[in-house]
């Protein structure tokens, strides 16, 4: 299927009249995300996430609708969905199963005979058309002339069968299929739009993403020509203490509104909170914290103390990218004596953070957790949540936990009751998940990855940058760290109100990009 719709007809000023409406209507395609009252907190703290980037993209093209079609083009095209078939194992010949993969084009700012090609990565979530209208890649695109690409992961979104999150099918889930994919949409695109040699092909990547845009470049650089990988956590790791220290130290950042203070109390709430589960009598926590249900027993307890310290983690890991939603808001919280003890302040905190996702109360039931990663209803929209829990199973681990005595949080967040889950949903051994993440270690070199023409991009505040490429690997594996940002900061289109340590770090990445591909030819960029 092509991937455009057919080309509107007119002038550039009739053009220019529709793009908005246009713009508009591509966000009434994306369906509503639907948060309820059920799952894991960090879960729904995503999702929110990825809502209002969507709606932060649709609004940033609509103040700059003007440059979106390139300039005197009466003929121009809106991004529209195609899928193509892949093979549903690249490793075994002998499986003739395929799933259809979805994919956008965006060919409007691109110069044909020599511009590059850039590729976004889908993840562990859906993809929409504004992968190719709009953030950092698709600024650099209108520089360089460049033609966008972007690429769904397989069985996230709309590219997975409808049999795909069965037992037996969610063993074709892996990092190392998802770059097969890679290589193959490479190919399926080049035949496409007769790309040659001299259309050098540059990918992008947030988070998990980053990690497979680092890989990429590193097992196919033949295909690929550099890549950014934006909060990258290349290195797989089973217990994750790194999340929580980085989130403790974070929370005593002033440049970001945090105070030693806020950490202190948010650690004396926390641990407050600890005692009264241990001691068993939960009747209290249930009403002051609007738990949906009573905690029975530990698997409850975890889920109640994880709820609540994600808030806190999610606060950290997408500091600013909603308003009001922020470091400083929390320790504003934390720290404000008028509401009584650092318990109470915890539940104010709690009660603003159900307030903005609409929750009329907190599901803590760990039977509904197991039931929803059980569930293979294929979903296409949204965090993939069964998926992206496989694959910390199967690869990656990641399991962010506070049994350290520097951790802020709640001792609940345990090792063991996360891994337990590997067993209950997937029937994967606990003791076979380290070997897991030990063979991705070894297989794509962690954080100390033997590669060319990469540029590791993290924020400091961002709890995933502990698991990064952080200092610069050699002439052209290139390590940013931006001070006092978080999340895949740099990948959102600029704004005003951008730190000047953001707009330096998105300056070194069009510096480094400009670079690389004018030693290939000269080109007046």
């Amino acid at each position: 299927l092509s991937c455009q719709s057919a080309p509107g007809r007119g002038t550039p000023a009739a053009a220019a009249r529709m793009w908005p409406l246009l713009i508009s209507a591509l966000l009434l395609l994306q369906p509503a995300l639907n948060l309820g009252s059920g799952g894991r907190n960090m879960w729904l703290i995503k999702e929110k996430v990825h809502r209002s980037r969507e709606l932060r993209l649709q609004k940033h093209l609509l103040e700059n609708w003007k440059a979106l079609p390139a300039e005197g083009k009466a003929d121009w095209v809106v991004p529209k969905e195609g899928l193509f078939p892949q093979p549903l194992d690249h490793f075994n010949r002998r499986n003739n199963g395929t799933f259809k993969q979805r994919y956008w084009v965006n060919a409007e700012l691109w110069e044909h005979q020599r511009g590059p090609v850039f590729l976004f990565i889908g993840g562990e979530g859906a993809l929409t058309p504004y992968s190719v209208l709009a953030g950092e890649h698709v600024d650099l695109a209108r520089k360089y002339r460049a033609l966008l690409v972007s690429l769904e992961h397989r069985y996230y979104g709309a590219s997975i069968n409808p049999d795909g999150l069965s037992d037996q099918n969610i063993q074709f889930l892996s990092s190392q299929q998802g770059l097969a994919d890679l290589a193959t949409f490479h190919e399926f695109i080049k035949q496409q739009y007769a790309l040659t040699g001299k259309h050098r092909w540059i990918c992008f990547g947030g988070s998990y993403p980053g990690s497979l845009s680092a890989w990429f470049r590193m097992k196919f650089p033949h295909l690929v020509f550099a890549a950014v990988a934006s909060s990258a956590p290349v290195r797989a790791q089973l217990d994750f203490t790194g999340y929580n220290e980085v989130v403790s130290r974070s929370l005593s950042n002033p440049v970001v509104g945090g105070s030693l203070k806020c950490r202190t109390a948010v650690a004396q709430a926390f641990s407050r909170l600890d005692r009264i589960l241990a001691r068993g009598n939960t009747s209290g926590l249930e009403a002051d914290f609007r738990s949906c249900q009573k905690l029975n027993g530990s698997g409850d307890r975890g889920e109640f103390a994880g709820n609540l310290a994600d808030i806190v983690m999610g606060t950290v890991q997408y500091n600013a990218e909603e308003p009001g939603s922020d470091i400083a808001n929390l320790c504003r919280i934390m720290t404000n004596q008028s509401l009584g003890s650092t318990y109470r302040r915890l539940t104010v905190l709690n009660k603003k953070y159900m307030d903005v996702m609409g929750l009329p109360c907190v599901d803590n039931s760990h039977r509904n957790v197991l039931e929803q990663l059980r569930s293979t209803e294929v979903k296409p929209f949204g965090v993939g949540l069964r998926q992206w829990y496989y694959q910390t199973c199967a690869e990656f681990g990641y399991y962010q936990t506070c049994e350290d005595k520097g951790c802020p949080l709640s001792r609940w967040l345990t090792l063991r009751s996360q891994v337990d889950i590997c067993v209950q949903v997937f029937g994967i051994d606990p003791g076979n998940v380290q070997g897991a993440v030990n063979f991705t270690n070894d297989y794509y070199g962690a954080d100390h990855p033997a590669s060319s023409r990469i540029i590791f991009v993290n924020g400091d505040i961002d709890p995933w940058h502990a698991l990064s490429v952080l200092k610069n690997q050699s002439r052209s594996e290139v390590a940013l760290v931006i001070n006092g940002t978080a999340h895949c900061a740099n990948m959102n289109p600029e704004e005003e109100g951008d730190p000047p340590s953001l707009r330096q770090a998105r300056q070194k990445v069009d510096d480094q990009i400009g670079t690389w591909l004018a030693k290939e030819h000269p080109y007046p960029w």
